[in-house]
């Protein structure tokens, strides 16, 4: 099974999801249940312990299929991206209501009550999913519990003009491999969730961001005749174009989303392990119309 395939596909040595059966071998096979994310953002490792690599995140609200559980973990695939892991089993419940809103603060909080003076229970990141059952002032009253300042949400359906303008927002946060959210991302992260504030579905990991997104555009010797919203590759790596020169990016470099020059960037990411640039593609859009 190639790489992808192995994150993409529910299928391991002892078990496998029962669409997949004459298709993978597997000792057994499983329909899975629907389960919620009911955490803030949850950990979606490479294995069933907590210092496992961390492969990404997935934040409240997300639907996943549950086909095993075990001491505390649960494996899983993500719904949205398709990813498969192993995620804390506290971090999952059954579905509930569904969601009506999406966070679209880099961050807000939750209260017990309408009153922002109150100690918040909990934090919700850009991209968070919650379903509001009334309001309460400026307040949304959520079907799960608590409260979130309604001006921190959008109803779903309703998507940013500019992908690009979301990415600008989370310049300054923190690089965090296998990370997305507003507290810590990596490049593809970045990208990910960027475009999906903006309606565009997108691949986890670079090398299928690449793959799937846009139409290759050339590039000459000189990195130009590129435009806001392309994405610019490089073995392991993802940038976005801020404008015909700068690219922005979460990188290991400075620790954190940054905006340089393209042509620093490239001198720089060329000599390491990244090598050069393998390809730039554009997207016909860069929001939802």
């Amino acid at each position: 099974m190639s790489e992808d395939h192995q994150r993409l596909t529910p299928a391991r040595p002892d078990l496998a999801d029962e669409k997949l059966r004459g298709i993978v071998s597997a000792e057994r096979y499983a329909t899975g249940v629907e389960r919620v994310v009911v955490w803030p953002s949850a950990p979606l490792r490479r294995a069933p312990v907590p210092d496992a690599p961390l492969d990404t995140e997935a934040l409240m609200g997300e639907r996943t299929i549950v086909y095993d559980e075990h001491e505390g973990w649960s494996w899983v695939q993500l719904q949205g991206d398709r990813y498969v892991g192993y995620m804390p089993s506290e971090a999952l419940d059954r579905p509930g209501a569904r969601p009506t809103h999406r966070v679209t603060a880099l961050r807000t909080f939750v209260y017990p009550g309408a009153n922002l003076k109150l100690p918040p229970l909990a934090h919700l990141s850009l991209g968070a999913t919650v379903s509001v059952s009334g309001t309460s002032g400026e307040y949304a009253r959520l079907a799960n519990n608590g409260f979130a300042w309604r001006g921190h949400l959008a109803e779903l359906g309703r998507h940013e003009a500019d992908f690009v303008a979301v990415a600008e927002r989370l310049v300054g946060t923190p690089y965090l491999w296998g990370g997305k959210t507003s507290l810590g991302l990596d490049c593809s992260g970045l990208v990910q969730l960027s475009l999906d504030m903006a309606g565009i579905a997108a691949p986890r990991d670079t090398d299928m961001q690449e793959e799937a997104l846009g139409a290759r555009v050339e590039l000459s010797g000189a990195l130009s005749g590129l435009q806001r919203g392309d994405l610019v590759f490089w073995r392991g790596h993802v940038g976005v174009m801020l404008d015909a020169d700068r690219l922005l990016h979460a990188n290991g470099h400075h620790m954190l989303v940054a905006i340089e020059p393209l042509a620093v960037a490239e001198a720089r990411i060329r000599t390491n392990s990244f090598g050069p640039i393998t390809s730039v593609k554009r997207l016909g859009r860069l929001g939802a119309q």
